[in-house]
């Protein structure tokens, strides 16, 4: 006796099937696209972010322009009648003998030297985190990561405490050397040694009988010199807008940074009553915004490489 066996074509595709590997995953019947996910919701809300980080910027350049009469007399974002932006700047260099110039030098002392000193010492320091081996390296690296998590104003008073042991409150010093220490540097240090020196290079370097100092500084600091832009960027920014530190540390007005300098004025026009100190501080806030712009323009091409590191292998 026979058994006859039947083979059963194999069912086609239902629709649904079709439609999911046609178009990606099918959607549950009844449920729309997020709007804010869209690529015009997207586009919509980048535009916001950058509208909300433009205006002040467009305040600020409007306001610079104008006279004292027309500051307080015309709308925030129109013109005034006179464009009295060179006059401005002329009064804001020659008030007080100068001295918006000093906070200036003072300021490009305080983030210029100290951030170069400390981006040096950040990147030898994660250079040796992540190339050499040393008794409690892991420890080390912990307390560097405690520090990156501790806010820089909560330090000001006790680098006050500090500075007054060492006699050094109301000196250059005083806000000087704190600028050095920078351990989301170190961090990101690490993060970029381990990206961009490979240890077979390191190693060959040591065969043909170079120190540890000159393989850092002739193979090991070139190869990492995206991240060191980065992170001089990032450090000069830092102490560029540094305000807590100074007011706490200093009162010798020569000594000032430009960011107190411009609150010192701030504070006359609110407190004392002197509109002219107002429109000094609007036009040196733009003076002051001018340096970072141009260092950011100017290394603009290092700092892109370095903070897409690792992005793509």
């Amino acid at each position: 006796m026979t058994k006859t066996m039947t083979r059963e074509a194999p069912a086609g595709p239902c629709p649904d099937q079709e439609r999911t590997s046609a178009s990606g995953p099918a959607r549950r019947p009844g449920s729309r696209p997020s709007v804010l996910l869209s690529r015009a919701g997207v586009t919509a809300m980048l535009g916001l972010a950058a509208l909300y980080t433009l205006l002040p910027m467009l305040w600020l350049l409007l306001s610079s322009t104008k006279s004292r009469q027309d500051l307080f007399a015309t709308n925030g974002f129109a013109p005034g009648k006179d464009f009295a932006l060179g006059d401005n700047l002329k009064h804001l260099f020659q008030v007080d003998d100068g001295i918006f110039l000093r906070w200036l030098l003072n300021t490009v002392l305080y983030a210029g030297v100290g951030s170069l000193l400390a981006t040096v010492f950040s990147v030898a320091a994660g250079y040796a985190f992540d190339k050499l081996d040393f008794p409690g390296k892991e420890r080390l690296f912990s307390f560097v990561l405690l520090g990156v998590m501790v806010p820089g104003t909560a330090m000001a008073i006790p680098l006050y405490l500090i500075a007054a042991k060492a006699g050094l409150v109301n000196t250059f010093w005083g806000v000087f050397l704190p600028g050095l220490v920078f351990p989301f540097g170190v961090y990101l240090a690490r993060v970029f040694s381990a990206s961009y020196i490979p240890g077979e290079v390191l190693e060959a370097a040591r065969v043909d009988g170079a120190g540890e100092f000159r393989t850092f500084c002739r193979i090991a600091l070139p190869m990492i010199a995206p991240g060191f832009v980065t992170i001089f960027l990032f450090q000069f920014t830092q102490i560029w807008n540094s305000f807590f530190l100074p007011l706490v540390m200093l009162s010798d007005q020569d000594l000032f940074p430009v960011n107190l300098g411009l609150y010192v004025w701030y504070s006359s026009a609110l407190s004392q009553g002197h509109p002219q100190d107002y429109l000094l501080a609007i036009v040196g806030s733009l003076v002051s915004v001018i340096p970072l712009i141009i260092l950011f323009l100017m290394l603009q091409r290092f700092w892109k490489s370095g903070m897409t590191a690792g992005a793509v292998k």
